[in-house]
């Protein structure tokens, strides 16, 4: 048995095969065995413990951002405009360009938009969708980090539904309730319960909340909650993101999810920078 003198492994002469009758063919067998499975461990454990390294790749579109290949994402159906285009083909195209054309022009302001930043803030715009495991709990871990570190960064959050038309009626009724200044809530409410997006569950959500249920389910099918949406799928494309969750922290483009260490790590590098030389 191997004797363990702080993180050293220290193995005796005799091993447990040199001290029982075992054929030496056999007992070179399961020696191979035997470090196959703690190079496995090692493979598999080690990494665990080694330093998370920063290794950014800059962007040539768009200008000034740079990307961080992270860890696990959801992936589901990246043509985002099925689903909110009722007439498909030749005007869902042109609708997407046109998104384009319009984020192009100001991509930070929609990226980044609507947020006040105090100083030495860092913003985040993170992607989501409601039925995306992964971003449940990245989307938990960014709010413990907002609250842990006092108002370090600033999030705002972009609906991307990826997985069809549950996902795409959550995110309308999630900006929908934005209209009447309670999307925090409704976003928390449906990230952290289990939910079938019926209009029976969103309306007893929307009473649960205080909202105008009529009101809410006007707004979904408005015209700015389809711009919104638009905006927030045209930014994907822009940025190459392959599936939720994904971030943009500063000037870097995250995707997958990443450790609360990295979203740290990445924060500080971003205050230090100066992520404002690109988005100011």
């Amino acid at each position: 048995m191997p004797i363990q003198l702080g993180c050293t492994f220290v193995f005796p002469r005799l091993t447990l095969f040199d001290r029982i009758n075992v054929d030496p063919q056999k007992r070179s067998t399961l020696k191979t065995i035997g470090a196959v499975g703690l190079g496995y461990a090692a493979f598999r454990y080690i990494p665990k413990i080694l330093p998370e390294k920063i290794d950014l790749e800059p962007l040539k579109h768009p200008a000034g951002f740079r990307k961080y290949a992270a860890g696990k994402s959801s992936f589901g159906n990246l043509d985002l405009f099925i689903g909110l285009q009722t007439n498909g083909g030749k005007a869902q195209r042109e609708a997407e360009e046109q998104a384009d054309r319009r984020v192009a022009k100001d991509i930070c302001n929609v990226l980044f938009g609507g947020v006040k930043l105090g100083a030495g803030q860092v913003p985040i715009a993170s992607f989501s969708d409601y039925y995306c495991p992964l971003c449940r709990i990245q989307t938990k871990e960014l709010a413990e980090f907002a609250q842990l570190k006092g108002g370090a960064i600033a999030v705002v959050w972009h609906e991307l539904p990826i997985f069809g038309e549950r996902s795409i009626h959550a995110a309308k009724a999630a900006l929908a309730a934005k209209r009447q200044g309670a999307y925090v809530e409704f976003h928390n409410r449906l990230m952290t319960t289990p939910f079938v997006a019926s209009e029976k569950y969103l309306s007893d959500l929307s009473s649960d909340l205080n909202l105008n249920g009529n009101q809410l389910r006007a707004d979904m099918n408005s015209a700015s909650v389809l711009r919104e949406l638009e905006n927030s799928a045209a930014l994907s494309r822009h940025f190459a993101l392959v599936g939720t969750p994904a971030m943009v922290i500063g000037r870097t483009v995250v995707q997958g999810r990443i450790s609360k260490k990295m979203l740290q790590k990445i924060v500080s590098l971003e205050r230090k920078e100066g992520w404002a030389e690109t988005c100011g």
